[in-house]
């Protein structure tokens, strides 16, 4: 069709140009050829399939023996056998890359270092775009890995290739070659990579850690924006701290002190009480906020971190700097002294928490919050096991508003009504064990059971790296970033 297409534009042109085929004798504005031109241009477009089919199969055959491409790769060269060899003056240059992304900085950040550094691409441009900074980090190889068939060619006509997802069978080959960077930092920046919806920018890679003891024992510190961490994790995280004989002892029942025989009586959930004066947390799609009452028990905190623990299913939240990486500007003071509530965007703590509560991801979640406080060190939390459950329901017909009549004729029509939808409504659901919690049998006193804290208090103390559930921590992030700036004074001296 190229073939066709192109000798017709050409013999349309003014003056009409002709296409002379040496090898044929043809020439294209002869008016006898042109089922000649048509036959011999769809013999020509099967050959091509067929070299394509060819070549497929002769990849495949190649990469079943282990035998793989390697096309020129920023950090390596290749030896007379065609195996790649460390370049070390552009290994420093890929080492820095995964450096300084693990330690926060952005693609852009870095391609600004490296073009003011004055350091050069594989084809020699010392102007760095954060496209190219991001190819290195996400090229499998620099770790001693190799890939076959991550792209294929769809359609042997436009020549236009895709990612492959599953069309083509791919191999890997671990440890093919010497790496430039470790496994550990490779999967690493992948987990960040991957985590495009993790929001705060200038951060160094999020670490799993947990507190190991005082009033959060087994609470992991959250990142609300951060995607990279599963259920899993943080279940692991929080049962780390744990024995195998301990059983949680962090919030416990108070013990009835009154002197009132309440045999008889109903003991009514919370969840039947308005949260208007009492601290409530709400998750719903993928935004999590507090409402004022909890502003006002923290007083001038504006920034606190979120703590899960799984094995308790409770949230904490404890005050903290603006610079903790977890920090949550939970509120904003206004000019007259008022609290006005900030929601603030979750997704990556979300969808874990739906997934170990099995939650409906439709549903909105608010829970109740104890206020405790110790020694100037202030806390909250809040109980996940029975939280009031709120869905939206969208209204089924849409509502017509009055419409203006058109005054800018005498004979103008009337305008067609305009349609509003009217606003959705939230609904509280309930489970079927709460039907005994309320109107079967009215006239019972309702009494709201309370809950205090016992065992050793130490709101405040800092979370570790978590042992054998991953493999990156804070000191190796902090080590990397010492090495990183030592590249960049070499480099300074080289210029």
């Amino acid at each position: 069709m190229d073939s066709l297409l192109t000798q017709r534009k050409l013999a349309n042109m003014k003056p009409p140009v002709a296409v002379y085929f040496e090898t044929e004798n043809l020439n294209s504005m002869d008016s006898g050829n042109d089922i000649i031109m048509t036959v011999l241009s769809a013999t020509a477009q099967e050959e091509s399939h067929v070299k394509s089919e060819i070549m497929v199969s002769s990849l495949k055959h190649r990469f079943e023996k282990g035998i793989f491409l390697t096309p020129e790769l920023l950090g390596y060269d290749k030896d007379e056998d065609g195996n790649l060899v460390i370049n070390e003056d552009e290994a420093d240059t890929v080492r820095l890359i995964y450096y300084l992304f693990l330690g926060g900085f952005s693609t852009t950040d870095i391609a600004e270092i490296l073009t003011d550094l004055g350091r050069e691409t594989k084809i020699g441009n010392t102007v760095w775009s954060a496209n190219s900074v991001l190819g290195i980090l996400q090229n499998e190889r620099h770790c001693g890995d190799i890939i076959s068939w991550k792209t294929y060619t769809y359609d042997y006509l436009e020549h236009k290739s895709r990612k492959n997802r599953g069309k083509r069978p791919r191999k890997k080959q671990a440890d093919h070659h010497e790496a430039i960077v470790t496994h550990e930092e490779w999967n690493a920046a992948q987990r960040m990579i991957e985590a495009h919806k993790y929001g705060t920018r200038g951060c160094p890679l999020p670490v799993l850690e947990v507190v190991d003891a005082g009033a959060l024992r087994g609470f992991v510190p959250v990142n609300r924006s951060w995607t990279g961490f599963s259920e899993e994790d943080y279940a692991n995280a929080s049962r780390s701290v744990y024995n195998e004989a301990d059983e949680p002892e962090q919030i416990v029942p108070q013990a009835n002190t009154s002197h009132f025989d309440l045999s008889g009586y109903e003991v009514v959930r919370a969840q039947f009480f308005s949260t208007k004066y009492d601290p409530a947390m709400t998750i719903s799609d993928d935004k999590i906020w507090f409402n004022t009452a909890c502003l006002r028990k923290f007083e001038d905190v504006e920034y606190v971190e979120l703590l899960l623990n799984t094995v308790e299913s409770c949230i904490a939240i404890r005050p903290c700097d603006k610079d903790n990486p977890n920090a949550i500007r939970w509120g904003a003071l206004k000019e007259d002294g008022r609290w006005a509530v900030l929601s603030k965007s979750c997704r990556g703590f979300a969808q874990p928490l739906y997934s170990l509560m099995g939650w409906n991801p439709v549903c909105g979640y608010r829970m109740r919050g104890q206020y405790l406080e110790r020694d100037g060190e202030k806390l909250m939390l809040f109980d996940l096991n029975e939280p009031e459950v709120t869905v939206r329901e969208e209204p089924e017909e849409e509502q017509e508003t009055e419409a203006a009549e058109a005054t800018v004729e005498e004979n103008a029509l009337e305008a067609e009504p305009k349609k509003r939808k009217p606003p959705a409504k939230i609904l509280t659901l309930y489970p079927l064990s709460w039907a005994d919690s309320f109107g079967d049998e009215a006239g019972k006193i309702h009494l709201l059971e309370r809950v205090k804290y016992s065992g050793n208090w130490d709101a405040l103390r800092p979370a570790k790296a978590v042992e054998n559930v991953q493999d990156f921590t804070r000191e190796k992030v902090d080590a990397l970033m010492d090495k990183a700036q030592e590249l960049i004074d070499r480099m300074r001296k080289a210029v």
